[in-house]
């Protein structure tokens, strides 16, 4: 087989800069055989302008295209029109796998409506680190068993609704305390440890997923050179020989930190291909995007790369892409009515009362101490506005809002003592810090990072997220008229 057998760029994921597909990009997709593009928040107008600018991509990047986003549930998703997912966690507190399931179909449908046939969900990773700055919620647990059980049901859904999934962050992004957007984690244990935890839900699910995203984290004890999405020991070694996975597997995107500080977009595409890597996530300019490329032709051409290993994820891809082709199916009237209600209905089943919290009366003199604006951090979406979190009290009586520039600065000692229950609403996904232990309220409603309930000693009701779903549920407990059954599936306490 010759270099020209199979287009390098048939192995590398891009984005694009706008809500519609430009002349220039368009043109830049069929010169680089490109089939493969992942959409951002930038990137989605209406839900008829999304229907558009995938149906102009697939024309573009033909009948083997591959669109996809990350559409978790909770604060990670990317289409906000489609009826709205809840977290991986507050379906951990609810514990059914049923419902799950039925979830995970739900958020397939709508995408499938959109023309989107590769999602970057579930999260397989296992949260076992309260201090965690990127994963908490989007986990579903912080037990090897959890995870296995309520991931899976999600992907049986997707999959059978059509929509590929894509398992991450292979081996485990759950016990770090840095965000590999920013810097490159290190996570220091041994093959027998991650054995015991971390790896257990990726080799359990192996067979059933379609694709598995890699993680930007180096384990030093397997591979002090190079981070997993980089290493043949981890990708070529324990995921393709000892487990013998033939999935697609896709790097985590080239242009975070942990990677583009320290290998650049080019070298670091050729090493992640090499080491086992299927596809290389090269976001950027088209001249950034077209680096990556340019560098898997000139391995190609030196013999750094071989043209079996290409033809090898070509094919891996082509499998995948034939199995869960771009559809535009109806997505509304009953069907996507009905999806709304079971997301509903599932964030309600997460809502968690814990340390013997009850709803204030409706009388009940009230100061609620909320952050009014919480932007995005180009992972999540933005948090909670204070208006939504003061609508959470539109049957009470007599509340004081107090707006806060920064809750973390809150100063508690400024309160004064005049009988009102306090109650701080959190908005934002950063633990509070050292000052919060000195924090004294009634009540501590958490809308989105549930170990900020670790920095508060209160009556605590965690939502595990903040989409119209689970402020909903919320509300309802505030005024008495649902209840707060679901159970913790990280220790809270």
């Amino acid at each position: 087989m010759n270099e020209s057998s199979i287009h390098p760029g048939r192995l590398v994921m891009v984005d694009i800069q706008g809500k519609t597909l430009d002349a220039a990009t368009a043109a830049f997709i069929r010169d680089h055989q490109i089939r493969a593009v992942c959409l951002f928040r930038k990137n989605l107008g209406t839900e008829a302008e999304v229907r558009q600018l995938t149906r102009d991509l697939r024309e573009a990047m033909g009948p083997d295209a591959l669109i996809g986003l990350d559409q978790e549930g909770g604060s990670v998703v990317r289409a906000t029109f489609l009826p709205q997912a809840p977290s991986a966690m507050a379906l951990g507190a609810a514990g059914d796998e049923a419902l799950a399931e039925s979830v995970g179909a739900a958020v397939a449908q709508g995408l499938r409506g959109i023309g989107i046939n590769w999602n970057f969900a579930p999260v397989t990773d296992i949260n076992n680190n309260a201090a965690n700055p990127v994963i908490a919620e989007r986990s579903f647990g912080e037990t090897a068993e959890t995870v296995t059980r309520l991931a899976g049901a999600w992907m049986r859904g997707s999959l059978a609704a059509g929509v590929a999934c894509c398992i991450k962050h292979f081996p485990g992004h759950g016990d770090t305390h840095v965000d590999s957007h920013l810097d490159l984690p290190t996570v220091d244990k041994t093959r027998e440890q991650l054995n015991a935890l971390e790896l257990r839900p990726f080799k359990a699910l192996r067979d059933l997923a379609p694709s598995m995203m890699t993680a930007h984290i180096v384990y030093p004890k397997i591979d002090p050179a190079y981070p997993a999405t980089l290493s043949r020991r981890i990708l070529g070694g324990i995921l393709r020989e000892e487990w013998g996975y033939d999935g697609v597997v896709i790097t985590d995107a080239l242009m975070m930190k942990a990677i583009a500080e320290r290998y650049g977009y080019a070298k670091a595409a050729v090493l992640a291909i090499n080491a086992g890597a299927d596809m290389i996530l090269a976001q950027g300019s088209l001249d950034e995007q077209a680096q990556s490329i340019q560098a898997l032709h000139e391995a190609l051409g030196s013999g750094a790369l071989t043209a079996e290993r290409v033809r090898q994820s070509a094919a891996r891809l082509d499998r995948m892409a034939r199995a869960y082709p771009v559809r535009f199916d109806d997505y509304q009237g009953a069907q996507r009515d009905a999806d709304d209600a079971l997301m509903r209905r599932a964030w309600a089943a997460g809502l968690s009362a814990l340390r013997g919290a009850l709803p204030p009366g409706l009388d009940q003199p009230l100061r609620v101490l909320v952050q009014d604006l919480v932007p995005t951090d180009g992972v999540s979406e933005a948090g909670p506005t204070g208006a939504q979190a003061r609508a959470l009290f539109d049957g009470h009586r007599d509340v004081e809002f107090v707006a806060l520039h920064d809750i973390a600065a809150l100063d508690w000692t400024s309160l004064p003592s005049d009988g009102r229950l306090n109650i701080v609403v959190s908005t934002h996904r950063a633990r509070y810090g050292e000052q919060a232990r000195r924090w004294t309220p009634d009540l501590h409603l958490v809308l989105w990072n549930p170990f900020q309930a670790l920095d508060v000693a209160a009556p605590t009701v965690v939502s595990w997220g903040y989409a119209d779903g689970a402020l909903a549920a919320l509300k309802g407990w505030l005024q008495g008229a649902a209840p707060a059954a679901g159970q913790s599936p990280v220790t809270l306490n």
